[in-house]
């Protein structure tokens, strides 16, 4: 099952996407600059071999929800992210009002 709902933020609307997958899920929140994702999101990929599309992102591990990934901190960040002042240890709900 897959499922795609808006989420308000202090006013900006990011989309929520959650992926139930056989013994996991993925979950995702996307603002027209970039995303969070929970682990199943490779950073270093995007730092190293795909630096050229300078894509912002953020990575939390552990969480289960979109209510989680919101509230928790973030892991590692992309390279992009970092430019905007997004870095690890930023509550998810703080680095999507930067992106």
């Amino acid at each position: 099952m897959m499922e795609v709902k808006p989420i308000v933020l202090e006013g900006r609307t990011v989309i929520g996407i959650t992926v139930e997958l056989p013994k996991t899920s993925l979950i995702a929140l996307a603002t027209d600059k970039g995303y969070i994702m929970c682990g199943a999101l490779d950073v270093a990929l995007l730092n190293e071999r795909l630096k050229e599309r300078g894509i912002i992102a953020g990575r939390a591990t552990g969480v289960r929800s979109i209510a989680d990934l919101l509230e928790a901190p973030l892991e590692s960040v992309t390279f992009e992210a970092e430019k905007l002042g997004i870095v690890p240890g930023m509550k998810g709900r703080d680095a999507l009002l930067l992106m």
